[in-house]
Order: C-alpha cells, then sequence, then structure tokens
C-alpha cells in the first residue's frame, strides 16, 4: 500500500492509494475457506465445497467488501498522520472502466482543506453590549404582579375597571389562537378597555391588531403572533371572555416575603425591591449576554476573510445523503450552510489558539448551579449539598446532558473571552429598550 497527495491548490487536493495484492489476499482468502468449511450447497456435503464453487459465488463480493474496508482505514490512518484538516468527507473519484479483475488497484479521493486564516479578535467592531437595568416602572410593575399572585381571587359577573380578564384571542385565517389573562391598563388607546367594560363571560370582543398596545412586540406575548408578522399587523381578533375575577392584593409583610424568598431573608419592601432586581437583572443578562454573543459571531463573520473550497462542498453536499441531490439543490443547501461554516471555522481557530476547554470539574459546578436555580423556584431555597450532589450525579450519568451542558459551558467562556478581548461599546437601557435593540426597532 502507498498513499501519495497532490495539492491542486490551498484548499484542494488529490490522495492516491495504491493497494497491492499483499494489502487483502491474506484476508479474502480466509473469509472464503470459512465460507468453504461452513456453506451448505446443494450437491455437495458441508465442508466439502471445492473452492472454485465458492470462489465463483462469494469472491467478488468479498474482494470488493475487505479491498474497501483496507482503504477506508489506511485513508483514515493518513488523513491523521498527515493532521490534514479537511471539510466534510473524502470524495472518491468515479472510474467508470475499473477493472475489479487485476490484482492491484489504485483509488483516488478529492480533498477540501480547510483554510488557513488569522482571526483577530482585537479589530474595531461596531458591537454593543448592552447592560439592561430594572427601572422603577418595572419594579413596581413586577411587586403588584407578586400581589395579585399570591392575593385572593374574587370571580365577578361582569368587568369593570381593575378586574383581570381571562380568555381567548382568535383569528382562523392567521392562525392566531392564544388565552391569555389581563388587565384593561394593557391596551394602547383607553377606549379598547372601554369596550370591555359591562361585559360578561361567553361574550365576544372584537379588537383589531394595529396600535392594540403601546409596543407591538406584546403582540408575540398576549396573541402569539411571530416578530415576522408583528409589524404592521392589521387584523381583526377576536376575544372570548371565559374568566371575570377582580383581585384583593396580596399585603406586603413579612409572611409574604418569606413565601417569596425563604424566612428571614427579606425583611421590608425596600429589600423587595432591591431582591427583584437582583433576580431580573441576572436573568436580563443572559439575554444581553446571548445577543453580545450573536452580534460578536456576526463581527467576526463579516471581518474575517477566507476562501473555502466552494466546488468540493456542493459536490460533497450533493453526494453526502442517502439520496443525491440535484446540483441546483446542492447549492441551494450549500448557500444554506455557508455561514455556519465560516463561523465554524472561526470558532474552532479561537478555541484552540486560546486554550478553552470545558473540565468535569466545570461541569460539576456549572451543573450545580443550575440545580439550585431550579430547586428555588419551587420553593427549596437552601438544599443541602448531598441534596444537589445526587441530582448533579443523575443528571452527569446522561451522555446527551453531558454534551448540552458542555455546549452552554463553551458558550459562556467564549463571551468571556470576547468580553475580554473585543472591542464593544457599552449601554445602559431598560429591558423595554433592550427588545426594541434586539429586533432592531
Amino acid at each position: 500500500m502507498n498513499i501519495t497527495r497532490e495539492n491542486v491548490d490551498a484548499l484542494n487536493a488529490i490522495v492516491t492509494v495504491a493497494v497491492t495484492k499483499g494489502d487483502y489476499s491474506d484476508k479474502v482468502a480466509k473469509i472464503l475457506e470459512d465460507y468453504r468449511k461452513n456453506s451448505n450447497i446443494p450437491g455437495f456435503r458441508k465442508g466439502a465445497v471445492p473452492m472454485s464453487v465458492i470462489q465463483k459465488q462469494y469472491g467478488k463480493a468479498v474482494l470488493l467488501d475487505e479491498v474497501n474496508k483496507f482503504l477506508q482505514k489506511s485513508l483514515n490512518d493518513y488523513l491523521v498522520k498527515e493532521k490534514l484538516d479537511i471539510l466534510g468527507n473524502p470524495l472518491p473519484k468515479v472510474t467508470e472502466d475499473f477493472d475489479w479483475d487485476k490484482e492491484d488497484f489504485k483509488f483516488e479521493f478529492e480533498l477540501g482543506l480547510a483554510p488557513d486564516f488569522k482571526v483577530d479578535l482585537t479589530s474595531k467592531t461596531n458591537v454593543t453590549q448592552y447592560t439592561i437595568i430594572a427601572d422603577e416602572a418595572m419594579l413596581k410593575e413586577q411587586i403588584e404582579r407578586i400581589q395579585k399572585q399570591y392575593g385572593k381571587l374574587m370571580p365577578k359577573d361582569k368587568l369593570e375597571e381593575g378586574f383581570d380578564v381571562s380568555g381567548t384571542f382568535s383569528n382562523e385565517e392567521k392562525g392566531i389562537e392564544n388565552r391569555a389573562t389581563f388587565a384593561l391598563d394593557i391596551f394602547k388607546d383607553k377606549k379598547t378597555a372601554k369596550a370591555f367594560i359591562g361585559k360578561k363571560v361567553g361574550d365576544v370582543v372584537v379588537l383589531n391588531t394595529k396600535g392594540l398596545f403601546d409596543d407591538d412586540h406584546k403582540l408575540m406575548d398576549y396573541l402569539k403572533v411571530s416578530h415576522e408578522d408583528v409589524h404592521g399587523l392589521d387584523v381583526d381578533v377576536n376575544f372570548t371572555i371565559e374568566e371575570i375575577n377582580a383581585t384583593e392584593l396580596a399585603e406586603l409583610n413579612q409572611e409574604l416575603f418569606d413565601k417569596l424568598f425563604g424566612e428571614g431573608n427579606v425583611k421590608s419592601v425596600e429589600e423587595l425591591k432591591a431582591k427583584i432586581k437582583e433576580d431580573a437583572e441576572g436573568q436580563f443578562t443572559q439575554q444581553a449576554d446571548q445577543k453580545y454573543l450573536n452580534d460578536v459571531t456576526e463581527s467576526l463573520i463579516e471581518n474575517t476573510k477566507f476562501d473555502l473550497p466552494a466546488a468540493f462542498l456542493k459536490k460533497w453536499i450533493q453526494n453526502a445523503g442517502e439520496n443525491p441531490l440535484t446540483a441546483e439543490q446542492a447549492e441551494e443547501e450549500y448557500e444554506k450552510s455557508e455561514k455556519g461554516l465560516r463561523y465554524q471555522l472561526i470558532e474552532g481557530k479561537v478555541i484552540v489558539e486560546n486554550k478553552l476547554q470545558t473540565t468535569f470539574e466545570d461541569l460539576k459546578t456549572f451543573t450545580a448551579s443550575l440545580i439550585k436555580k431550579q430547586m428555588a423556584q419551587f420553593g427549596q431555597v437552601n438544599p443541602t449539598d448531598e441534596e444537589v450532589d445526587g441530582v448533579v450525579a443523575r443528571v452527569l450519568s446522561n451522555q446527551d446532558e453531558i454534551k448540552r451542558l458542555s455546549e452552554q459551558i463553551m458558550s459562556e467562556k467564549m463571551i468571556n473571552l470576547y468580553k475580554e478581548k473585543v472591542p464593544a461599546k457599552t449601554k445602559e437601557v431598560s429591558y423595554q429598550d433592550f427588545i426594541k435593540e434586539m429586533y432592531g426597532e
């Protein structure tokens, strides 16, 4: 066996694998001998079938199978030994007049080579790193929501100002079908709220979506409209009233504070505000970080220039699946995947050059933190180390979970690296303003 490589250019190569009879003959002979010993062929005793019969019946298939196994192993070993960074998989060059009756064979494979490029994390960008602030208006809103949540519901026969209404928004044409609960002050126009006054369970109120709320993005929350449809949406929706409730707000007292955050952890309204602010801004940080990561990713793709072996990749895409694609379909798939491939290469280089890795200790610490947060959501605010460790052990016994969590950890490491090295503007915004920034509003 002999393997040679010809570099066509910086991104394409041809590998030739020369296979001689000595590379496969012993294995082929052993397999055929096993067949001879164990085959039940009419007219012959078991174990007494002439090799010529076995050769005629099985020889070609066994030869093809063993040569292919040897070929694949040899090629894979070669790629590892030569440390070739390839894209896709080697593509065999089809030879129409290939002769399997010979004893020695030559096989050619096309390779798509990963480009050589540099990633400059310190170059100028237009990226903004947002800090989302829970302002006074939001804190007031959150406290009122808590008081309602823990307050006493009092069913009512008909709607009045200050009552909450539950029901379903529907529009068959747009596929809108969503149950929501809200107070009447959510609407932008007071006339809309007045249309609900005096209505009873079972009544239907017809609303137009255009300008329904002070922020069109609220259509995503209350009607589950996609962001693509939210702006300028101008359709009538039916709201069928299913429940009417007044709420006796819960008192802001120690009993409520203990119920929310555990005994003695919050002792005043000011401490309550501080806790809500802390928790909210912690959640906001995750959203801001995700946008920051997305924006840095886009910037790196735009500013890191390199060529790809496009012709090879299109050919590989065309033949990689169970069912071959047409050239046009492969072109479409390549256009869809090119951007992702570019960032995959950039990300890989960033990880290697900055020696980013996820250790098992990272996994345990990260998972424990997630578990504690989840426990707190269900009222278990002070779990023991033994309880947390037990859940962590169960989670990390699942390989799919390990993969998912490892990806999250690496994402955090990438964000921290980018914050350290990538030039970015900083900007403090409210949550509502952040939503507008995120969606390009």
